[in-house]
């Protein structure tokens, strides 16, 4: 069965909008990764300042082999635009692995 990664982001309200202009920015940059199963950005609605982000992989391996080659990259800032600041002031990994999963129904 599938992994499933979620980083939960802390984002000061200040920097909402900053954060999802980066993402926006960088679609389709995991879409094509071998493995790669699907993605979210979830947008806090209330009670918490904290985003996250879903991807699901096909394996560990998967998402290992993205996260050393692209993961760096895309938070490291454009080239010669030297460091950007954070968007995020915290942040969390949790880690899953789908045990049962359902989809609606068709026909």
């Amino acid at each position: 069965m599938s992994v499933v990664k979620i980083n939960v982001l802390t984002v000061p309200p200040e920097m909402r909008e900053t954060l999802e202009q980066r993402f926006a920015a960088r679609a389709g940059a995991v879409e094509s990764s071998d493995g790669f199963e699907w993605f979210e950005l979830l947008r806090p609605v209330e009670g918490t300042d904290q985003y996250l982000v879903y991807t699901r992989w096909r394996t560990e391996e998967d998402y290992q082999k993205w996260a050393s080659e692209r993961m760096g990259p895309a938070h490291s800032g454009a080239p010669g635009e030297g460091q950007r600041r954070p968007a995020a002031t915290d942040a969390t990994l949790w880690s899953f692995e789908v045990v049962q999963h359902a989809a609606p129904k068709t026909g």
